[in-house]
């Protein structure tokens, strides 16, 4: 079952809104910074508009889709007993989260033609079967699984994602814990990843009071897990960066002056036609959202 509320201290009961597999949750919102977006801002600030603010359309690859299949099986195997989390199971999730997902996104079908799907599948059999070799999941319970968090950082600055997986030991450790369907990054890659970690731990300690003991990412592709261990003065200068990195935002959104950054990312980049580094043009600016629209599964695979 998909959590949809705010994740909020241990001991209070807040009522839960089960949505279909992949289906995010459809609420107003008001403008927020998500890991994701918050990285995009300091990659390029062209780069946050166009995907936060303009919200051009990107294609979908099947490395992607991919990745949304393989999170929705894992989120909903938490949902079962533990003897009942066998790695047969877990396939046959794979299988019935690639049917659903087919059914309320039809073109994926055009993605992944006929004649790919038994490949597709398999490579996500492949990952889920790393899975198993890094950990088994019957020999302990999740506390949370796709839990959407929200959280006030300051007087205007609202932070807000999703969180493949809590755990809590029966010692009230937390653990964080995010899937991730490639492979470990390098160095150039490495702060990105720790730059999600540590916007976790700082809405867990801003919602519980608590610093979590690891937050653990884990690559499916290659079976390596990036592990971190926060401290508390740590969080707190990290929330210093947050609110600066906001109020950065703010400031371009009032204006609409969203600079483009030149670097080696821009080759992965889906919106070259618009952007003035290569020859394109900027389209007119649309404004700052009052209630931007909700977080896309690839988003939350993204986090």
């Amino acid at each position: 079952m998909t959590d949809t509320v705010t994740f909020v201290p241990a001991g209070r009961e807040i009522p839960s809104c089960p949505t279909a597999i992949g289906d995010p949750p459809v609420v107003p919102r008001r403008p927020a910074l998500s890991p994701s977006r918050a990285a995009d801002f300091k990659q390029c600030p062209l780069l946050y508009r166009y995907r936060a603010i303009d919200r051009l359309a990107e294609p979908s690859t099947t490395a992607q889709v991919r990745g949304t299949v393989v999170h929705s099986a894992l989120e909903h195997l938490f949902d079962l007993p533990a003897p009942l989390r066998t790695r047969e199971t877990a396939d046959e999730l794979v299988d019935a989260a690639w049917d659903a997902l087919c059914e309320k996104e039809p073109e994926l079908r055009d993605l992944v033609p006929a004649e790919g799907v038994a490949g597709f599948l398999a490579d996500a059999h492949r990952l889920i079967e790393t899975y198993y070799r890094m950990e088994d999941p019957t020999a302990f319970d999740a506390q949370s699984c796709e839990l959407r968090v929200e959280v006030d950082l300051a007087d205007d600055v609202a932070l807000r994602g999703f969180v493949d997986r809590i755990d809590v030991a029966p010692t009230g450790e937390i653990r964080v814990v995010d899937y991730k369907t490639g492979r470990a990054p390098g160095e150039s890659f490495e702060a990105r990843a720790l730059f999600q970690m540590k916007f976790y731990a700082l809405a867990i300690l801003r919602l519980r009071g608590v610093v979590p003991h690891r937050l653990q990412l884990m690559y499916l592709a290659d079976g390596q897990q990036l592990r971190y261990t926060p401290d508390r003065d740590e969080l707190e200068r990290f929330a210093g960066t947050l609110t600066a990195i906001w109020r950065a935002i703010l400031d371009a959104g009032a204006t609409g002056d969203f600079r483009p950054k030149r670097s080696s990312m821009c080759r992965f980049c889906d919106h070259k036609a618009f952007c003035p580094e290569f020859g394109g043009s900027i389209p007119d600016y649309p404004g700052w959202p009052t209630t931007p629209g909700e977080d896309t599964a690839a988003d939350r695979v993204a986090l």
